[in-house]
């Protein structure tokens, strides 16, 4: 599987409060479609297949709210592809595929949120690796 392309259809970040008293983060990713790509102008044994995905970041109660959709366009063998659009017709997608288009969502996804986050002065929405000093015993 290769990545093709990444775009971003709509990033939506909103703050409604500054106060973080009881946060509690919610993830949410959503494959709104999936699709094969015909296309004319390269000659390829593999086939081209569009995701359209939604991720959002949640943070509760009411605090405030991160929102992404966007498209992927990503060249599949042609075995792989046949079998995830057969699966994607059931809304189902096959394990293999699954992480891996997951993993390059949550990858861009999670980089653009992390800028909004640090501009809206959020807590970001995972642990930040820290370096501490070492104690001796």
């Amino acid at each position: 599987m290769k990545l093709m392309g990444f775009n971003f259809r709509k990033i939506s970040a909103e703050k409604k409060k500054d106060s973080f008293e009881n946060l509690n983060l919610k993830t949410n990713l959503d494959i709104k479609n999936i699709s094969s790509v015909k296309q004319g102008m390269f000659k390829m044994k593999e086939e081209l297949v569009g995701v359209e995905f939604s991720f959002n970041i949640v943070y509760e109660p009411e605090i405030a709210e991160l929102a992404f959709e966007g498209n992927i366009l990503l060249s599949l063998d042609s075995k792989l592809a046949r079998d995830v659009l057969k699966q994607w017709k059931d809304k189902k997608i096959p394990d293999e595929f699954r992480i891996a288009l997951f993993n390059i969502i949550l990858r861009k996804s999670s980089v653009k949120a992390l800028m909004l986050e640090d501009e809206l002065a959020l807590p970001y929405h995972f642990p930040m690796p820290r370096v501490s000093e070492k104690k001796e015993e």
